[in-house]
């Protein structure tokens, strides 16, 4: 017997969230890593020294093979279950890295470039599936925090390596740097296979073994398999199977209603991981060394020297959102820090356009405020968001697309930004204010809440009747699920959750049939 499989509860739960979070570790130290690689010399010299239009198509290429990982995810990570996609994506991410690392010319380090993109596909589609699935619904939202945590933790590594490695002339300044991703793979590839998937995958697939998930299900949250709280929610998983049994997790059922706004919910689920990529993130993320060089004239030691403590405060400032996510709830913080973003960086564009040491040094406090109001609200709610909304015949197949989304535009910001720094200036920052404004109003909208709801409750929020009659003037102008989704979340707190009508019908069954059960023994 592993020695994994004698652990449970609140430990068990840390060692899942450990590995999702080195998924996600893996996913911030290859963006990171670039913003490095692109200013040295020595790479430079080894990619033939390529213009600024083929740096960021260099750059982005990987976003191409994150692109198709996600998707390739979405094709078989539901037939794969949740720790083998996560496997393979690390050992994707192992074999790239490597290449990388060892490469010789341009066109082989843009193909394992690619396989690093895929590796990161698979992982990044399947971790918030995986921790969300795994986790109590109250303690979900600081949860996911600790794996985008982690992916700071990872992005300040790829910066602070990158620095200690400037000092060392050669291929060496960007080849181990690039390599040494493959420490955190080799985590996930360690410990892995001796965890367990989720009890709402087990509950789904092994039909022949009814009472896995229930296994499972009792060791996450430390408890007896005849414990009353731990037979509740795995009957709440076992209501929304039943309730969704008439979808059979197709592709068709991703534009489909089905009777619980499947279609819609994947719409939204696309729609929240694109429009994370067009807060413009990333031209800080993959490209910090850069603007401190273009912008502010400094050298490339103190470049990255100031790009280290731009991701140390990125992680700091990361922990507020551990307890705000859950409290304050996801819709609130991402219409708040997008507004925010946006007034950020229409200071950003002042600051630079100034041209003075007083604007340089603004600008670069401005982008510590951009990074702070980034991962307050549009880090780990963008990627909870998915998972909690999506319900669970599509869930995977729909968070990996999600995923593939965000991918997509990842790739549009870092293939633009270094001929947009060049050609636009300061003007560059205000065409991505106007996006974050753009996104608010949206979120605003159409988003609703699911914070503080159980994964399977989510199905009640698009299938209640609406009261239109008592509807004020302002909730007109918004999808009437936003209204649903608050007023869920109010029972929720109240100790009232409402349940969708399949769910009741199931567990009222349950409940005779054991009754009547009892009465024969």
């Amino acid at each position: 017997m592993s020695p994994t499989t004698r652990l449970e509860g609140a430990t068990l739960v840390a060692l899942i969230t450990s590995v999702c979070s080195a998924g996600f570790l893996l996913f911030g130290y290859d963006q990171g890593v670039m913003s490095g690689v692109v200013i040295s010399p020595s790479w430079l010299a080894a990619m033939g020294r390529p213009s600024d239009l083929e740096i960021g198509t260099i750059t982005a290429i990987y976003n191409v093979g994150a692109v198709a990982g996600a998707i390739l995810a979405s094709i078989f990570g539901e037939t794969l279950g949740r720790k083998r996609t996560l496997l393979l994506g690390a050992a994707l991410v192992c074999v790239g890295g490597l290449g990388m690392g060892l490469a010789p010319d341009r066109m082989w380090f843009m193909a394992t470039r690619v396989v690093v993109g895929v590796g990161i596909g698979f992982t990044t589609s399947v971790t918030p599936v995986y921790q969300a699935e795994v986790s109590a619904h109250a303690q979900r939202g600081w949860q996911v925090c600790c794996q985008l945590t982690t992916m700071l933790v990872g992005l300040l590594l790829a910066y602070c390596i990158n620095y200690g490695w400037y000092f060392h002339p050669g291929a060496a300044q960007w080849r181990v740097p690039l390599a040494f991703q493959c420490v955190f793979a080799t985590y996930i590839l360690a410990l892995t296979p001796f965890l367990p998937d989720t009890p709402r995958w087990l509950a789904s697939h092994h039909a022949e073994d009814d009472d896995s998930g229930l296994r499972v299900l009792a060791r996450l949250r430390g408890r007896s398999e005849d414990d009353a709280t731990v037979r509740k929610e795995m009957d709440e998983i076992r209501g929304a199977l039943a309730a969704e049994s008439k979808a059979h997790g197709t592709w068709g059922d991703l534009f489909r209603s089905n009777g619980v706004s499947a279609d819609k919910r994947f719409y939204l689920a696309v729609g929240i991981q694109f429009m994370q990529q067009m807060s413009g993130i990333n031209i800080i993320t993959y490209f910090a060394p850069l603007l401190f060089r273009t912008a502010l004239g400094m050298g490339q030691e103190d470049a990255l020297l100031l790009g280290c403590f731009t991701q140390l405060w990125y992680v700091l400032a990361s922990f507020v959102t551990w307890y705000t996510i859950d409290r304050v709830g996801r819709r609130k913080l991402l219409i708040t820090m997008a507004v925010g973003m946006g007034l950020v960086l229409v200071g950003e564009a002042v600051s630079t356009a100034a041209g003075t040491r007083a604007g340089a040094i603004a600008a670069v406090v401005f982008l510590f405020l951009f990074e702070a109001c980034f991962t307050w609200g549009w880090m780990a709610c963008v990627w909870i968001y998915p998972p909690e909304i999506l319900p669970l015949k599509i869930r995977a197949k729909g968070s990996a697309l999600a995923a593939a989304a965000d991918f997509i535009g990842n790739w549009v910001v870092v293939e633009v930004t270094p001929v947009g720094i060049t050609k636009m200036g300061w003007r560059f920052y205000l065409v991505w204010a106007g996006f974050n404004l753009i996104n608010a109003v949206i979120v605003w909208l159409f988003y609703p809440e699911t914070g503080g709801l159980m994964l399977e409750t989510m199905d009640h929020v698009f299938t209640k009747e609406i009261d239109t009659e008592t509807v004020t003037l302002v909730h007109r102008l918004q999808w009437s699920r936003v209204r649903v989704a608050a007023e869920a979340v109010q029972a929720a707190k109240a100790g009232t959750t409402p349940r969708s009508d399949a769910e009741r019908g199931l567990l009222e069954e349950a409940s005779d049939t054991e009754t009547e059960t009892g009465r024969q023994s």
